[in-house]
C-alpha cells in the first residue's frame, strides 16, 4: 500500500476540515516526509510569510514506509517555516504517533490559520474534529498527554508545553513523553495557532498489498538484528558518543571553548549503563531500542526516573555547560521535555549566557552565580526561558538574537549557523562537520551529514577538507531521501535495500540512482525555499570563534578552521551541486531534477 492516498487540510481559523486526495505524481517525485512536505510548503507559502503568523502552515508528515514492518518506520516529521531561523524546517521524531496517524488513514495533516481559543485536533479514523484545550493550556506535555490518552483510549498524542505557548522560538513538539521534534521551533508554530495537541486514534490496516514486502522486511530485520553497530547502540544508545567524542577531542565544552571535558566519564554512556539504566526503550516497530530508561537512587536527584538523556542533550546541557553530574543533565532533559523546549538550543543558549556572565558582559539578577558548572543555574535558566521571565526573555530566541542585544562582540561566540545552534560536535575537531554545518538547509544540524565516523575510521582525513565536499553532498542527498521515507538515522542499510522495500510497498519503479536523485531534488528544493526567503551564501558560514581561536587542548589541540579553506571547500561543494558561486542552483541542475 505505501500511501493511504489522502490527507487532512485543517483550517483553525474557519474550523473547516477537508479530506483531500494525495497527488500520487507528487508522492512519487518527492517520496513523502521531508520531500513532499518541502514541496507543499514552497507551494503554499508566499515569500516573506512570518513564521508565527496565521499564514504559516504546519505539516505533520508520514512517509510510504511509515508504520509498516520496516525497522524504524515509527518515525515521522513536522515541516514548517521555522520561527527560530526564518527558513525551511523539517524536524524528525520517533515514538508511536506516526504509526497511529497512518492507521487513522492519512498520509499527513496540513494545518493552517489560527484558532481563537486553545484547541486540539482529534483524529479518529473518519471522525475528525477540533476540540477545546482551554483546560490544558499552561500544562506541561506529560500531563497533557496523560489527560488526552485517558480521554481518548488507544490514542497517541503530539503536544506542546509552556515553551510553545509562550512562543519560545525553539519550542519543540513532544510525544510518548520522551520523543521530540526538537529543532527549529515547530512547537512555537503550534502555539501561535493555539493548537495544544494533535490526537490520533486509528484502526486502518497499513500492510502492503505486494506479495514480497513481508519477506523483504522479515529478512531485513534479521540483518539489522545481527549488525554489530546496532548491538552497541542497543546496549548504550546514543550516549556511546560521549567518551568517543571526548577521546577524539570534539566534545563541546564550555560554550565550544574546548573539545575536551575533564568530567566526561561521569556523564558518559558507560557510566549511565553501569549505574542507572534499567530498561531499553524503542519506538514503534524498532528492534534497535536505543532509548534508555534510567533511575537515580543516590544524591540530590535520587528518585528521578527518566528516559534519557541522549548524546546531543548531554553534550549541550552537560559538557557545554560544564556540568559533570549526569543526574543534573537527566533532570534538565526531563524539564525540557515537559516544558516543550529543544535541549540542543537551550543548552547552547545557557552556555552562551554563562560565558557572557563570566566575561561580565551580561547584566542580570535572576540567576545567582550563572557560570559554567553551576547546575542549579542551568536548571533555573531552563525554567525562565520556557516562561520568558526575567533573563529568560533575553534568551527565548536563541544565542544570536541575545548577542545582538548584549553587543560587545558577543556574536563572535554565539555558536550557531543560520541562527540555529550547533549540535554536539566541535568543528575544529571535525572539519567535515564544519562544512556540513555551514551548508545545512536548516542551520547548524548534525542530521544532514555526520562526518565524525568517517574521520575516525580514516575514510576522511582528519583536520582536512580533502574529499569533504563530495562526502557532504552525497550524504545530504541520501539523508534527504531517507528522511522522506521516513526512516531513522540509526538504521544500517544499503540504498538498494531501501529502494527494493520502497518499490515493494508502493509499486514504484525506483532504481538506486533515481532514489538518490530524488534526494538531490529535495535538497535543491529546500535551497530554493531558503533563497526565496532571503538566505545567501553569506549565511553558509561558521561563528567567528572557530576561525580565530585555536583548540586549546586534546587531540585537536592547535586546530583552527581556516576561513579561506572552508570557503574553497564551500565553492567546491557548490560546483558539485551545480550551483553558482553565490550558492544559487543553476538552470541546468534544475532542469535535470525537473524543478
Amino acid at each position: 500500500m505505501g500511501y493511504m492516498g489522502k490527507y487532512l487540510d485543517v483550517n483553525l481559523s474557519s474550523k473547516k476540515i477537508h479530506v483531500k486526495q494525495l497527488d500520487m505524481d507528487l508522492a512519487k517525485k518527492y517520496i513523502g516526509g521531508k520531500g513532499l512536505g518541502a514541496k507543499i510548503l514552497l507551494d503554499e507559502l508566499k515569500k516573506g510569510v512570518k513564521p508565527l503568523s496565521p499564514d504559516n502552515i504546519i505539516l505533520f508528515m508520514t512517509g510510504p514506509l511509515s508504520g509498516t514492518k520496516v525497522v524504524t518506520s515509527g518515525r515521522w516529521c513536522i515541516v514548517t517555516k521555522s520561527p527560530h531561523t526564518g527558513i525551511f524546517l523539517d524536524s524528525h521524531i520517533g515514538g508511536k504517533f506516526g504509526h497511529r496517524l497512518k492507521k487513522a488513514g492519512y498520509d499527513f495533516i496540513l494545518v493552517r490559520g489560527k484558532s481563537k481559543t486553545p484547541c486540539y485536533l482529534l483524529i479518529n479514523d473518519d471522525d475528525v474534529s477540533i476540540q477545546s484545550a482551554e483546560e490544558l493550556w499552561g500544562k506541561g506535555t506529560f500531563e497533557t498527554e496523560e489527560f488526552l490518552q485517558n480521554k481518548h483510549p488507544k490514542s497517541e498524542v503530539a503536544s506542546i508545553g509552556p515553551a510553545g505557548e509562550n512562543l519560545v522560538t525553539y519550542a519543540n513538539v513532544m510525544t510518548d513523553k520522551s520523543h521530540m521534534a526538537g529543532r527549529g521551533g515547530a512547537g512555537a508554530v503550534m502555539g501561535s495557532k493555539n493548537l495544544k495537541a494533535v490526537v490520533a486514534v486509528g484502526s486502518t490496516s497499513i500492510d502492503s498489498v505486494h506479495d514480497n514486502f513481508k519477506e523483504l522486511t522479515r529478512s531485513f530485520r534479521e540483518k539489522v538484528r545481527e549488525n554489530p553497530g546496532v548491538q552497541t547502540r542497543h546496549e548504550i544508545g546514543t550516549m556511546m558518543w560521549v567518551n568517543m567524542a571526548n577521546d577524539a577531542g570534539f566534545l563541546p565544552t564550555r560554550n565550544y571553548q574546548s573539545g575536551v571535558f575533564k568530567g566526561a566519564e561521569e556523564i558518559s554512556g558507560e557510566k549511565m549503563l553501569e549505574d542507572y539504566t534499567y530498561a531499553h526503550r524503542a519506538c514503534y516497530g524498532c528492534l534497535i531500542a536505543c532509548g534508555k530508561a534510567n533511575k537515580f537512587t543516590k544524591g540530590k536527584y535520587s528518585g528521578l526516573d527518566v528516559e534519557g538523556p541522549e548524546y546531543e542533550t548531554t553534550a549541550l546541557l552537560g559538557s557545554n555547560c560544564g556540568i559533570r553530574d549526569l543526574g543534573a543533565v537527566a533532570k534538565a532533559s526531563q524539564m525540557c521535555d515537559d516544558l516543550g523546549i529543544d535541549t540542543i538550543t537551550v543548552g547552547s543558549s545557557i552556555a552562551f549566557a554563562m560565558e557572557c556572565s563570566e566575561k561580565k558582559i551580561l547584566d542580570q539578577n535572576d540567576v545567582p552565580k550563572l557560570k559554567f558548572g553551576n547546575e542549579a543555574a542551568m536548571l533555573k535558566m531552563i525554567e525562565l526561558i520556557a516562561h520568558r521571565k526575567g533573563v529568560g526573555e533575553l534568551f527565548a530566541q536563541g544565542t544570536l538574537a541575545a548577542a545582538e542585544k548584549i553587543g560587545k562582540n558577543s556574536s563572535d561566540f554565539a555558536i550557531q549557523v543560520k541562527k540555529s545552534e550547533l549540535a554536539g560536535v566541535e568543528p575544529r575537531g571535525s572539519f567535515g562537520m564544519a562544512l556540513a554545518y555551514s551548508t545545512s538547509d536548516r542551520g547548524g544540524c548534525h542530521q544532514r551529514c555526520w562526518t565524525p565516523s568517517a574521520e575516525l575510521r580514516g575514510d576522511l582525513k582528519r583536520f582536512s577538507f580533502e574529499g569533504v565536499p563530495k562526502f557532504v553532498k552525497e550524504s545530504q542527498d541520501e539523508r534527504a531521501a531517507c528522511f522522506s521515507l521516513v526512516l531513522c538515522d540509526f538504521l544500517p542499510f544499503d540504498v538498494p535495500e531501501m529502494v527494493e522495500m520502497l518499490n515493494s510497498a508502493t509499486g514504484f519503479d525506483y532504481t538506486p540512482e533515481s532514489y538518490l536523485q530524488a534526494g538531490e531534488r529535495i535538497w535543491n528544493l529546500t535551497r530554493l525555499f531558503n533563497v526565496r526567503e532571503g538566505m545567501t551564501s553569506d549565511d553558509d558560514v561558521l561563528p567567528k570563534r572557530f576561525y580565530t581561536e585555536k583548540m586549546p587542548e586534546g587531540p585537536a589541540e592547535g586546530q583552527i578552521i581556516s576561513e579561506d579553506s572552508l570557503e574553497l571547500a564551500k565553492l567546491e561543494y557548490y560546483k558539485l551541486r551545480g550551483w553558482n558561486k553565490k550558492g544559487l542552483p543553476k538552470g541546468k541542475i534544475l532542469r535535470k531534477l525537473k524543478l
